[in-house]
């Protein structure tokens, strides 16, 4: 049986993984952790537990993703965004693990006019970008290393854009949006299913394990501004949406201008398909 260990278990990924689970084969066992069952910023820690579980897959989803305030709390993130992942990626290199890490799209400037591919040169703009960025360095150290870097995530658990929007649009008669920021909502449950059956396919050897970075998102592209009205609109909300530019919601870090990711890598090695934004959105439990 192959063992796969989640950390980060109780976010929006970790959580819609853990609700897959009962449907994963019945070769692979899921073993969820997050800060209160072990804290992966310790490195001793991590390896006392990679020798009791011994696992075959490690799949981090465990991030600080609190973009503005980590302008603040720089060494809080980059504990969490950068040396817990050296953390890990060690542990799994001495288990023989497979590390399948999550990254984001704020490695990238945001200043391309076309789907940022997996070899486009990083600059991130913001301590979160920064600090992911040197995450993803310190996964690929270890060359059983996979980087998926998605964006603009949302899900039926934890806080996201699409919970804020239901809750302002229930409280507010209307509502400023920018419209001048511009990527691919994501829901995090495609990405969770992604991840489990590249897993499944390499346990059962019907794939090779690729190392290296991949992006995923859901397919189509909209602003912010598209994403809240469609939000206003599934959630029955009466709440107008008005457009704006990001020079009238001033952050302390910066966002990408243009954060969509080209998919086919990830296609090609996996078979993957992906569903557009907006279905995806659609089948969400929150409307139901």
């Amino acid at each position: 049986m192959q063992k796969i260990l989640v950390t980060g278990a109780n976010g929006q990924l970790g959580s819609e993984i853990r609700e897959l689970a009962s449907a994963c084969a019945a070769s692979l066992e899921l073993v969820f952790t997050d800060v209160a069952e072990l804290d992966i910023t310790n490195l001793e820690a991590v390896q006392a537990f990679f020798r009791k579980e011994n696992p075959d897959f490690v799949v981090n989803c465990a991030a600080y993703t609190a973009v503005d305030k980590a302008e603040a709390e720089k060494e809080l993130a980059e504990a969490i965004n950068y040396l817990a992942v050296a953390n890990l990626a060690k542990a799994s290199a001495a288990a023989g693990a497979r590390f399948v890490h999550i990254s984001t799209d704020y490695v990238f400037d945001g200043r391309k006019n076309r789907p940022y591919r997996e070899d486009d040169r990083t600059n991130p703009q913001s301590v979160y970008g920064l600090t992911k960025m040197r995450g993803e360095e310190a996964a690929l150290a270890y060359i059983g290393s996979m980087v998926i870097r998605t964006g603009w995530l949302y899900s039926n658990f934890g806080n996201n854009f699409v919970k804020t929007m239901l809750r302002l649009g229930a409280e507010k008669p209307q509502l400023s949006v920018v419209y001048d920021q511009v990527g691919t909502p994501t829901n995090a449950a495609d990405l969770a299913r992604c991840i489990l059956s590249i897993i499944g396919k390499v346990a059962v050897r019907e794939k090779e394990f690729v190392s290296g970075v991949f992006h995923f998102s859901n397919e189509g592209v909209c602003s912010w501004y598209d994403f809240a009205v469609q939000v206003m609109k599934l959630g029955k909300r009466p709440c107008k949406v008005l457009p704006i530019e990001s020079s009238a919601y001033p952050t302390p870090a910066p966002r990408p201008t243009y954060s969509v990711l080209c998919k086919e890598k990830i296609k090609a090695a996996y078979d993957v398909e992906i569903a557009h934004w907006a279905d995806s959105l659609e089948a969400l439990r929150l409307f139901g």
